[in-house]
């Protein structure tokens, strides 16, 4: 079975631990950790990753600065990208939005959340599947 990989990004252990144990439950997806916004580019250039979630307040670098990075690097670019978020501050939903983030998770999450949104941003797009044949034989 194919597995998808999935980058966990927050400088809360604690939040870390948990999104790896309750996505590696679910079978279908290899998880890496990072704890910064720079580990983060780091892990990206040096593995393929399918999928970023993202913490946006971190010291140093958040997750708004990050994901600019992510966005101006033609080789990770089109990494879909959720946002983890203890806030719901509409400003920042407006410029993750803007910056074509995926969706955005509120911690605490709850573990069929956090596996629901990761299995829609990964599933296929429609624009990306094939016509459906519609002719009557």
């Amino acid at each position: 079975m194919a597995t998808n990989t999935v980058l966990v990004v927050d400088d809360d252990d604690m939040n870390l631990k948990m999104a790896e144990i309750i996505l590696k439950k679910v079978g279908k997806y290899d998880v890496l950790l990072a704890s910064s916004g720079l580990q983060c580019i780091d892990v990206m250039q040096r593995h393929s990753v399918d999928l970023v979630l993202l913490d946006i307040k971190m010291p140093i670098m958040d997750g708004i600065k990050t994901l600019e990075l992510i966005r101006k690097r033609p080789d990770l670019m089109d990494i879909p990208v959720i946002f983890l978020t203890a806030s719901s501050d509409r400003e920042t939903v407006v410029k993750a939005g803007l910056m074509g983030v995926k969706d955005y998770i509120k911690k605490p999450f709850m573990p069929q959340d956090l596996t629901d949104r990761v299995a829609k941003a990964l599933s296929p797009s429609p624009e990306a599947a094939p016509p459906a044949d519609n002719s009557r034989k």
